[in-house]
């Protein structure tokens, strides 16, 4: 099978660095025409001249807060039509659940959640008016296994899988798809560096840290590993594609076997 997506117009939130740029490298090393984002305009300048170093797509790029209203309206006003939408932007942290403030939720819940809310509220219509769109929400398996570190972060992860359903249901009978991606944890910027931390503090190799997190955290895991960046990405391309037309209102796990169920 061979995935191409020339013509295509991509949109990947969050996509500077770790999950959100190997998807948009993939979707781009399969012809699409890609933006990405990020906060600061630096990192965003960074992050397109690397990409433009592995593919000859067009590639180019918004600063924004997504986790703002204005944010989203900026990037809506630079991009005001994509077919495929990657809502991959989102922040974690884990923290006691009784020490976490009304503040720290708010955020959670503004950045992973309207900010994918707000741009598919608009992308969307478009393309239900051309009649073929893809719509992504990354989740993770935090959604199913919520966990008791990050309340927070997890209760953002199941509204995501959630929203993603309902708006599949409400695009029934177009040519426009909506899934959830769930990862499991993933060797990104974000993860290497909280481990990094912790093999510091412990004075112990990074690569044994990891092992340790994936046996102590999510002993379930069948992988027994943390996944890669471009494993997930993998996921996201295919159904960003032609072939997985009928693949819709669906939870897509790369969680590697973590959630010890079936369905």
């Amino acid at each position: 099978m061979k995935i191409e997506l020339n013509g295509k117009r991509a949109i990947v939130t969050g996509s500077t660095a770790g999950i959100g740029y190997a998807i948009a490298c993939g979707l781009a090393r399969a012809g699409a025409e890609v933006t990405l984002t990020g906060r600061t305009q630096s990192r965003v300048d960074q992050a397109i001249d690397a990409l433009r170093k592995e593919t000859s797509a067009q590639i180019s790029g918004v600063a924004a807060d997504l986790g703002t209203r204005a944010g989203c309206d900026a990037l809506i006003e630079a991009r005001p039509e994509t077919d495929i939408l990657i809502n991959n932007v989102g922040i974690f942290g884990p923290k006691d659940f009784f020490e976490t403030d009304d503040a720290t939720w708010q955020n959670f819940f503004d950045v992973n959640i309207m900010s994918g809310v707000r741009l598919s509220r608009h992308y969307a219509q478009g393309m239900k008016a051309r009649d073929w769109g893809r719509i992504q929400f990354l989740s993770s398996e935090s959604a199913l296994n919520i966990p008791s570190e990050m309340v927070h972060y997890g209760m953002t992860k199941s509204a995501v899988q959630s929203i993603s359903r309902g708006l599949a249901k409400v695009l029934a009978g177009t040519n426009v798809t909506v899934n959830a991606i769930l990862p499991g944890p993933t060797r990104s910027e974000g993860v290497v560096d909280m481990l990094t931390a912790m093999a510091d503090e412990q004075g112990e190799s990074l690569a044994d840290i990891e092992a340790r997190f994936v046996a102590e955290n999510r002993p379930s895991s069948i992988i027994q590993r943390l996944a890669t960046p471009e494993e997930v990405a993998n996921m996201c391309v295919y159904a960003a594609s032609e072939q997985a037309s009928a693949t819709t209102g669906a939870a897509l796990r790369v969680e590697g076997g973590i959630v010890d169920t079936m369905a």
